[in-house]
């Protein structure tokens, strides 16, 4: 299952290699779980806090930076013909964000990251927290996806 990892922030993070391969075990993990076809595609991509807070407001007309937004190309009807490339959608992660919140819930930018992923993928694949069930149903998968990915989460 191909997972595209892009980095547009300046400068580059210090330990790149190792949050690239977070999120690809991340994303794996989360598609594993999930019985999604090893043709799928997954798009993750580390932006600036400025550049997010630009995609907030753009889509969502919220004018302050966020920690993930996922962007799913598998919304609706499926198209003819498409049967066999599944291309889920993009994650964009606020790195400058998660760093922050590491370091405000105690943990490692690694394992903000890996959080960040598996929440974003998870949106790819429908699941949302719009309703108290809809969020203890996503909660729960993302806990025992992050327990699986050996992240200890509460």
């Amino acid at each position: 299952m191909p997972v595209y990892v892009n980095s547009f922030l300046e400068p580059e993070a210090d330990n790149e290699e190792e949050l690239v391969r977070v999120t690809v075990e991340a994303v794996r993990e989360v598609l594993s779980r999930e019985k999604i076809s090893d043709l799928a595609e997954v798009s993750v991509v580390f932006v600036s806090e400025e550049y997010m807070q630009y995609l907030n407001n753009l889509y969502r007309q919220i004018d302050s930076p966020t920690d993930v937004l996922s962007f799913a190309m598998q919304e609706g009807e499926s198209l003819a013909g498409m049967e066999e490339e599944l291309i889920l959608g993009d994650v964009v992660v606020a790195l400058a964000v998660a760093e922050k919140q590491a370091v405000e819930q105690g943990h490692s930018l690694e394992q903000e990251v890996a959080c960040l992923v598996v929440h974003g993928v998870l949106h790819l694949l429908g699941y949302d927290h719009m309703t108290d069930e809809e969020e203890a149903a996503m909660r729960s998968s993302e806990k025992e996806i992050l327990k699986k990915l050996g992240w200890n989460v509460a």
